[in-house]
Formats: structure tokens, C-alpha cells, sequence
């Protein structure tokens, strides 16, 4: 008996130090305003930048070059945002100096070009760790199925029908989670045009999501991008897209539906991604962003009219 308890006695103990060690790991997650992103040079990193607030950005090793337009380092030069970076260092820091301000910022790393997309917010990201992506071995992931361009032309063409397949031809889509973010709809804001995921699905035997979106341009200019640059992020992964169907135009005040879908991980593994994660969507755009707010200067020195001279005198 006396073994028994001592056993029982054990179990307890080691129950309360794993729920204890739970709890910590919770405790310790970042918050928002902090982010850990794979390093990706085939897609584009929205960061959301602030007045009031410092952004960093940080690399596994040293930055090779920065590139950017719209971006002053002293404050004084004209600029959207004031960048400081020490040579040789494997970070720097941002600020947006206007509301609504919006730039791109090219970082070479590594021989590899990444891209920056700022915007201004209210809600800033305070950091931004950068991490070199794993290979499958070191991340002990499966391999992800091998879905060739014409089978994901047909997974477009099945999420466009699936109201019609899931009535009339049920086990053609047996195998497909699908879901509608009506009540909280997934919008990704960047000042002059907005993306929503309107509708996700999931075709698990080819590891395979696709979304219905609706790109919407908010300005009295044409939004240009890049039709093949759609990117995922989840949580702190992103995810290339594998196809798109998309023209890569919205008019001025205009609104567009398209599709796009991701495979797998961009290390050959499977995604396994869930349809309740949080997502948002990336693109590449083309078009130049509208220029800022104009600055107004007031002042409340009195006015003072021009003196002058009498007609017929000097």
C-alpha cells in the first residue's frame, strides 16, 4: 500500500509541474505589437508603423543594403518615415512622420532582396524579428503532395461551384472544409485599399487552401499589382501562393473578386493550416501609393499689407 501511495504520490506531482510549466509557456507568448516572421524573399511584410512609436526590424546577421523612397534618416531631409541604422548592424528602426503615410522598403540580407511594405497605424508592430526558414528535416514536417498547375485549376473551378457540387454531387467535395467569415469578416486595411476574405476552403488530400476575396480600392486612382504576388500569413509563417486567378486591376472607387490558392509551405512541407486561424493577405502592388496630406503651418502673427507709394513718387 505503502508503494502504491508513493506511486500515486509521484503522479500528482509530475501532473502539477506540467500544468504548471503550461500555464508559464502561456504567459510567455508576445504580444501582438511583437512578431517573429520567416524570411521569405518572394514575398512582401506589411508593417504597421506609427507616429509616437519606434518599429524595429531585425535580421539573423548583419544588413547588406537598404533601398527605399519616401524615407529620410535625419529627420530634416523631406520623408514619409525617419530610418536609423548603423552600418554594419543587423537591425534598424522607423517611424512614420504623416498620418496615412505608406512606403516600401527594400533590405538586402544574405544576397536576397526583402520587402517592406510601411503603412502608418495607431496600432503598430513595436518589432519585427526576422528568422531564416527551416528545411523540412530541421522543422520534422512531412512532405507536402505534389499538386500539379492543371489539378489546382480545378480546385479553383470547385471552390467558384461548391454551392452547386455540395447539393447535386456531394462526394466530389467529401473531403473539402469550407468556411464564411460573415459575422467576423478577415479585412486587411492598408490605408487606400482593403482586402477580405469573403470565403476559405480547405482540400485536405492536397493539402490546399483557396480564398474567395474582395479587393477594394478606396481612392479616385486605379490600384495596380502584381496578379501572382499573393501571400498568407498565419499567425507568423507566410505562404506564397501556388496559383491566383486575378487581373491585377481595381478602378478608382472600384471593388474586384478573385481567387488565389496556397499549397503546402514554401519548404516543401505540409501547411495542415485550419480555417480558424486569423489570416491575412498580402500583394504586391504596382501602382504609386497617393501622395500624403499636404502640411498646413498656421501662425498667429498678425497680418501686415504691402506699403505703397504715392501715385507720381518713388
Amino acid at each position: 500500500m505503502k508503494s502504491i501511495a508513493n506511486k500515486l504520490s509521484h503522479t500528482v506531482s509530475v501532473l502539477f509541474t506540467v500544468t504548471m510549466f503550461n500555464v508559464a509557456v502561456i504567459q510567455a507568448q508576445p504580444p501582438q505589437s511583437i512578431q517573429q516572421v520567416w524570411l521569405d524573399d518572394r514575398t512582401a511584410v506589411s508593417v504597421p508603423v506609427a507616429t509616437n512609436r519606434v518599429t524595429t526590424i531585425s535580421f539573423p546577421g548583419p544588413i547588406e543594403a537598404i533601398d527605399g523612397a519616401g524615407i529620410t534618416v535625419d529627420g530634416k531631409t523631406p520623408g514619409l518615415f525617419q530610418l536609423a541604422h548603423t552600418k554594419g548592424s543587423a537591425f534598424l528602426s522607423v517611424r512614420a512622420l504623416f498620418p496615412k503615410a505608406s512606403a516600401n522598403l527594400n533590405i538586402r540580407w544574405s544576397n536576397q532582396t526583402y520587402v517592406f511594405e510601411l503603412t502608418e497605424s495607431d496600432q503598430p508592430m513595436l518589432s519585427l524579428n526576422l528568422a531564416a526558414m527551416p528545411t523540412p528535416e530541421e522543422a520534422g514536417v512531412s512532405h507536402a503532395p505534389v499538386v500539379s498547375p492543371i489539378k489546382l485549376l480545378s480546385l479553383l473551378d470547385k471552390a467558384r461551384a461548391f454551392p452547386l457540387l455540395k447539393a447535386q454531387q456531394p462526394e466530389t467535395v467529401a473531403d473539402v472544409d469550407f468556411t464564411t467569415y460573415d459575422g467576423q469578416p478577415l479585412v486587411s486595411d492598408f490605408n487606400d485599399y482593403e482586402i477580405q476574405i469573403e470565403e476559405a476552403f480547405r482540400f485536405n488530400a492536397e493539402d490546399t487552401l483557396v480564398f474567395r476575396l474582395a479587393i477594394t480600392n478606396k481612392t479616385d486612382m486605379p490600384l495596380v499589382y502584381q496578379p501572382d504576388s499573393f501571400a498568407l500569413r498565419a499567425g507568423n509563417r507566410l505562404y506564397p501562393q501556388s496559383i491566383s486567378d486575378a487581373d491585377g486591376f481595381v478602378p478608382p472607387k472600384g471593388r474586384n473578386i478573385v481567387y488565389f490558392a496556397v499549397s503546402g509551405t514554401p519548404d516543401g512541407g505540409r501547411n495542415e493550416l485550419s480555417l480558424r486561424n486569423a489570416f491575412t493577405v498580402l500583394l504586391t502592388r504596382l501602382s504609386a501609393p497617393p501622395p500624403p496630406p499636404s502640411v498646413v503651418t498656421t501662425t498667429n502673427a498678425p497680418i501686415v499689407h504691402p506699403i505703397h507709394s504715392p501715385r507720381g513718387q518713388p
